[in-house]
């Protein structure tokens, strides 16, 4: 190597070295829970919504997901548990946000709906939460049929959609380091 193309070399490496590392990293891969918490208690949801079966639905799709990490053996109650999943459903909003005919806005074909919920995870004992949020909150949109009976059939499939992604999107917030 030539004497002038060595300081040339050292400037593109003192360049290129601080992009190595760059930060970039998997989001979520830290775990926020004490190791020593094996068995977690899901009571049922609380709901407030008046959405019926509601409450069982996200209380079952919170379950699996906890149980889909596979740390953990996760039972319906508070007996023998080491930590405590408790949640109450504040709000449950569903809200035309498409028409079939845009001009008059007479006839709802795609609906949103928002679910809010009250949730504390903590160490059984403790007085302390491990983590916990007011108003955790998720959004999903589901389109309607002309027909009338369709419209139950899809607003089931979107409860479905939601309390899976609901449950999916609590379990990373209480368990994930972002």
């Amino acid at each position: 190597m030539s004497a002038r193309r060595a300081p040339a070399l050292l400037a593109l490496l003192a360049l290129a070295l601080p992009g190595a590392g760059c930060g970039y990293a998997l989001v979520g891969k830290g775990v926020t829970t004490d190791v020593s918490i094996k068995r977690i208690g899901v009571p049922l949801f609380r709901d407030l919504t008046g959405k019926p079966g509601l409450d069982q639905k996200i209380t079952q799709k919170v379950i699996e997901e906890l149980l889909k990490r596979g740390r953990f053996d996760v039972v319906q109650g508070t007996a023998d548990v080491d930590a405590v999943v408790e949640g109450e459903l504040t709000s449950f909003l569903s809200t035309p946000v498409g028409f079939s005919d845009a001009a008059t806005q007479t006839q709802p074909n795609r609906y949103s709906v928002v679910l809010i919920a009250r949730v504390k995870y903590s160490k059984t004992g403790e007085r302390e939460s491990i983590w916990e949020n007011d108003a955790f909150s998720y959004r999903d949109e589901y389109d309607v049929a002309d027909a009338p009976g369709a419209f139950f059939q899809l607003e089931d499939q979107a409860l479905d959609r939601l309390s899976t992604q609901f449950a999916r999107s609590l379990v990373a917030a209480m368990l994930e380091a972002f």
